[in-house]
């Protein structure tokens, strides 16, 4: 939804690691981690109290010059910094998540939600960048801005889904939902038509009962105005496939614009560029097999394997992306 795949696929394409040519999830990024993370227990507390609804703008504002105020870290301070957090220190922990408090402010203020403030938007990030702090493996080798990032937008983005809907539902669904979507759409670009109900259950592994459930819940009044992207970029219904409606991979492309992912791939050839694409989901969100890469060009999987690894060998040289603002 927010381009984890893309925000991975930098972090991977920078650093000086091989790992075989594979979607790994790089930059630590577990399935489980990410389904940890939702449990209401688990869920980081706020560091910094709530701002009241009377002194907000106020507060704001001083919130924005004491993140412009705070000194960046270096690589080697970042890396020293993430080591004691590993080892218990919470005065480090601090630091670091004082650091990148710039971070969280440069990202919110690139989504404008009708109903969610700005400093509604900041505190959501904020407990993003606490999950970050938590979850950092420093001995990846990208920087903590890059993996950072991915988080922060998530929590964002995250509190935009629930804001959109006339009827909230729990965010697991709205992402089964998302999953159904794009499921619905590799089936129609694969068959040519409207896939059916027995052909989406198969592919996502569910009971036909169960896809069912999913589109009555998906045909419950939604709010498709708003916007769940950055400034300049898309809505709710941009990333719902119809002839009227922008396509995903559109909406994706424009959703990931401020990283400039698009001048990275420009460096590489046009074949480098969709294998790459498609092996890191950076159009559809679905990190596509080599077997599939491979069926889409008629190459073996092998093949695609050695234009992957060419593809990375070329963006690592450019060096570490820092998409901190």
């Amino acid at each position: 939804m927010d381009d984890p795949d893309a925000v991975r696929f930098l972090s991977l394409a920078a650093s000086g690691e091989d790992d075989g040519g594979a979607p790994l999830l790089d930059a630590g990024v577990a399935d489980d981690e990410v389904e940890d993370e939702d449990t209401e227990d688990e869920k980081p507390q706020s560091v910094y109290p709530p701002v009241e609804e009377n002194s907000r703008d106020e507060s704001l504002q001083m919130w924005m010059r004491k993140t412009k105020s705070t000194k960046l870290l270096s690589a080697a301070e970042e890396m020293d910094l993430a080591r004691r957090v590993a080892e218990g220190d919470q005065r480090a922990k601090d630091i670091l998540t004082e650091a990148n408090l710039r971070l969280v402010v440069s990202i919110a203020r690139r989504y404008s939600v009708p109903g969610i403030s700005l400093a509604d938007l900041i505190q959501e990030g904020n407990i993003g960048l606490i999950r970050a702090v938590e979850k950092f493996d420093y001995n990846k080798g990208f920087r903590f801005s890059t993996y950072a990032t991915w988080w922060i937008r998530r929590a964002i983005a995250r509190a935009v889904i629930n804001q959109g809907r006339t009827i909230r539902i729990p965010v697991y669904v709205a992402e089964t939902i998302h999953k159904l979507v794009r499921t619905s759409g590799l089936l129609r670009q694969q068959l040519s038509r409207e896939p059916t109900q027995e052909e989406l259950a198969a592919e996502m592994e569910v009971p036909v009962e169960r896809v069912n459930e999913i589109m009555r819940i998906a045909s419950e009044p939604l709010s498709l105005e708003t916007p769940v992207g950055e400034k300049d970029s898309a809505q709710l219904a941009d990333f719902i496939q119809s002839n009227a409606n922008q396509s995903p991979s559109d909406a994706a492309v424009n959703l990931i614009r401020r990283e400039q992912l698009d001048a990275v791939l420009d460096k590489l050839t046009p074949r480098e560029r969709d294998v790459v694409r498609m092996r890191f989901g950076l159009d559809d969100g679905y990190a596509h097999t080599l077997e599939e890469v491979g069926q889409r060009f008629q190459v073996t999987r092998e093949r695609v394997r050695q234009i992957e690894l060419r593809a990375l060998k070329k963006l690592r040289r450019m060096g570490p992306v820092d998409i901190r603002a």
